[in-house]
């Protein structure tokens, strides 16, 4: 009965796991020429560890969430591809999770990808590889891209006041780690 009762709790505990964040999420995704002239339409194919998805510039795509950075490559005729890569960032749910669903809540999110979130509106540049962080951000507007040669920074580097501790040291509460 014990055994019972225990497998019970820990699959209702699975279920509050992913209550905070969806799969996927919002990033609206703009382009421009070097001039600064919009280019709508532009065909743009966005990858992340869980695959590739095709959409048009010019609004609000929903892609799949990861811990790991998206690649955007925009094309136009006539022009250059526009290049990005967006780094992904711990979200808010993280910390809800770990409320409503505990380590195990916080595990398979982290898992899953839903415990990460992409910057939600970026301006790719034809002709220009650029690097968008989530943690650069402030509410919904659009986030500056640097330039990809300026950025000194390996991909998923801690974000401002963070430190180099992986998430998996996080995700158990290592001695030292700042997550």
């Amino acid at each position: 009965m014990k055994a019972l009762m225990a497998v019970a709790t820990a699959m209702t505990l699975v279920g509050c796991a992913s209550v905070t964040n969806d799969t996927t999420h919002g990033v609206r995704v703009d382009t421009r020429q070097k001039s600064g002239a919009v280019v709508a339409g532009a065909d743009c194919v966005a990858t992340n560890d869980y695959g590739s998805t095709s959409f048009k510039s010019g609004g609000t795509q929903a892609l799949r969430r990861s811990a790991g950075d998206m690649t955007i490559v925009c094309t136009k005729n006539g022009e250059q591809p526009a290049n990005a890569r967006l780094i992904s960032r711990p979200n808010g749910g993280m910390a809800g999770n770990i409320v409503l669903g505990g380590v195990i809540g916080a595990v398979v999110d982290h898992n899953r990808g839903t415990a990460y979130t992409y910057p939600t509106w970026v301006e790719l540049v034809f002709g220009e590889s650029l690097v968008f962080d989530r943690s650069l951000q402030t509410g919904d507007a659009v986030v500056k891209g640097l330039a990809a040669g300026s950025v000194t920074a390996k991909a998923n580097a801690p974000a401002p006041g963070r430190s180099n501790t992986t998430s998996h040291q996080c995700m158990q509460q290592l001695p030292g780690a700042i997550c």
